[in-house]
């Protein structure tokens, strides 16, 4: 990681020292859903790609730019991390009759996938958004990735022999049972999306951990 001369200014100095926290804290979460996937790889292949893919979706900006700041905030890869260690510490666990390791986990992994790119096109990219338009980026990309997940599980019964989905219940029980995926993606991805706007866009000015100069709206 770059240093800072020891005459720097206390403003630039400061803007320094939260890139290097930001970043630091960003790639422990990182190293986090790495060991995840890990534990996850034998037991749970297709959860452990997922979680993979979050790692990928995370140190993107980082390869891009060929930076170890360039990291998306931390707390989104701290919600990131949440759903996959829940499904190695509280697996089978419920609360209220609901599995924690089922759409609860599934879906904040999900959301929180979503959740990482729309950061990523607002902080790295000249892309920005509406209010409505990226509470609704972040729905549409949540319900998206559900769709991919359960195509994922369908093609690894067909394909290879397990019983993630077709698991020998009747065809109408699977299809109620993906619906209800699909609410529950929704949903995810609603609260993802305002939480988008309201803290990561505007609570924690996320702009200043970044190194990266962004084009301005007239270029």
């Amino acid at each position: 990681m770059p240093t800072l001369d020891p005459g720097s200014p206390p403003g630039l100095r400061a803007l320094f020292e939260r890139r290097g926290l930001n970043a630091t804290l960003g790639w422990v979460f990182v190293g986090v859903l790495c060991l995840a996937g890990v534990a996850a790889f034998g037991s749970r292949p297709l959860w452990a790609g997922f979680t993979f893919t979050l790692v990928a979706l995370a140190v993107a900006p980082a390869v891009a730019f060929r930076r170890v700041d360039a990291m998306v905030p931390w707390e989104v890869l701290a919600l990131a991390s949440a759903p996959a260690l829940g499904r190695i510490l509280v697996i089978g666990q419920t609360v209220g009759g609901v599995t924690l390791t089922g759409r609860v986990t599934t879906y904040v992994a999900v959301a929180a996938a979503a959740l990482i790119l729309a950061v990523e096109l607002d902080v790295f990219t000249p892309v920005r958004m509406t209010f409505s338009f990226a509470v609704l980026f972040v729905v549409v990309a949540t319900v998206a990735t559900a769709g991919l997940w359960a195509e994922a599980r369908w093609l690894s019964d067909t394909f290879l022999g397990t019983s993630i989905l077709l698991d020998g219940r009747p065809e109408h029980v699977i299809e109620e049972s993906l619906m209800w995926d699909f609410v529950a993606a929704t949903v995810a991805g609603a609260v993802a999306g305002v939480l988008f706007e309201y803290y990561f866009r505007r609570f924690a000015d996320a702009t200043p951990r970044y190194p990266i100069e962004r084009r301005s709206d007239g270029d």
